[in-house]
């Protein structure tokens, strides 16, 4: 099992997200540290691991409402030894080639228009791609991107924002249906991770990544929490 640590940036400081209402997002309280800022919350997150991967979402960028892109690249250039996914909102068809080795993007399908999609499978393949579910509306984006998984690169992000931040657990039953429909992807489960219990859980439905936060600020997520994981130590 593999954590990837979640950074949510909105006007110059990291968040805690809750259920995908980003207008309400407030600047994070952490047992990992004392500051909101990106540098602070990345530090925070690698004393407790030394994670490879780092997932950041730019909030300011996905709405509309601005950007952090150059707090974003000061913090990827730094730290090469991460590799970082992004997540800007950007449309297929306006990636463009990352700034830096160490740097893939979010494909989120909340953004993307079918239209733009003509030839342009091999960005997606270069890529992460997000299938997006919101509280209420359930998946949200070209129907034609959730049904042809032949567009699909090998990482495929499921993002329940209903589950995010809501302390209720992941999304077992969406991660399992996919997980057992399309065997040749590797899934990442996104939103309502709490603690030990719930990562073994999606070891047990052959879920081997996690996006989390809340759980790592809290501490019920602990060094010792991964270690087990990584030994393969399950709980009684």
């Amino acid at each position: 099992m593999e954590i990837i640590p979640v950074i949510d940036i909105k006007d110059g400081l990291v968040v805690s997200a809750q259920q995908g209402q980003r207008d309400s997002y407030q600047p994070i309280k952490s047992t990992l540290c004392s500051l909101s800022t990106i540098e602070s919350v990345l530090n925070g997150f690698l004393s407790v691991h030394a994670f490879a991967t780092i997932y950041i979402a730019d909030l300011n960028a996905i709405t509309n409402t601005g950007n952090n892109y150059n707090l974003i690249n000061q913090v990827i250039t730094k730290n090469k030894e991460i590799d970082f996914w992004v997540d800007n909102g950007k449309k297929i068809h306006e990636l463009a080639i990352p700034n830096h080795t160490n740097q893939k993007s979010i494909i989120g399908s909340e953004y993307q228009n079918m239209t733009a999609f003509q030839d342009k499978v091999q960005p997606i393949k270069n890529n992460i791609l997000s299938l997006d579910f919101f509280p209420s509306q359930g998946y949200t984006g070209p129907n034609e991107l959730l049904e042809n998984s032949t567009l699909w690169p090998e990482n495929v992000i499921i993002m329940s924002l209903e589950y995010v931040g809501k302390n209720a657990g992941p999304d077992i039953e969406r991660l399992k249906f996919f997980y057992q429909k399309h065997p040749d992807k590797i899934f990442i489960a996104a939103g309502g991770v709490r603690n030990e219990k719930d990562l073994f859980s999606l070891k047990k439905i052959g879920i081997n990544y996690a996006l989390v936060a809340s759980a790592l600020h809290s501490g019920t997520i602990t060094a010792k929490v991964i270690k087990n994981l990584q030994t393969k130590k399950y709980p009684d």
